[in-house]
């Protein structure tokens, strides 16, 4: 330590002082976690089973123009006041035609919520 560590910035003694910092600095970070855990856990509760309409535009068969994104799908919850990262969504396959999906959304490690997502066309 006191050739290579002190030298470079690469350590520090373990004084009263800084060993003291860190368990303060562990604390706040043990209790941000538990929130952001917790807020996770209730934001699944409310999403699950819930059904979000996403319009598209749709050709003959309902057949989509596109396919239907993560995207789409985040606006269509923020829409309901739900939010939710686009990069949380997980689409099983590409959404190309009208009808009900089930999307995935992870939201923190450990809590997951799945809900329907009923694509609709343009005009209705």
């Amino acid at each position: 330590a006191r050739n290579y560590l002190l030298p470079r910035g690469l350590a520090e003694p373990a004084t009263e002082g800084k060993v003291r910092e860190i368990e303060r600095i562990t604390a706040v970070r043990a209790r941000k976690e538990r929130r952001a855990e917790e807020q996770a856990r209730a934001l699944a509760e409310r999403l699950q089973n819930m059904v979000v309409r996403v319009p598209a535009r749709v050709g003959e068969g309902g057949k989509l123009f596109g396919s239907v994104s993560t995207r789409a799908i985040a606006a269509a919850l923020k829409k309901e006041g739900v939010e939710v990262d686009r990069k949380q969504l997980h689409i099983g396959e590409p959404i190309k035609a009208v009808g009900r999906y089930r999307v995935q959304a992870r939201l923190h490690p450990g809590t997951q919520a799945s809900f329907w997502v009923e694509v609709i066309g343009d005009d209705a």
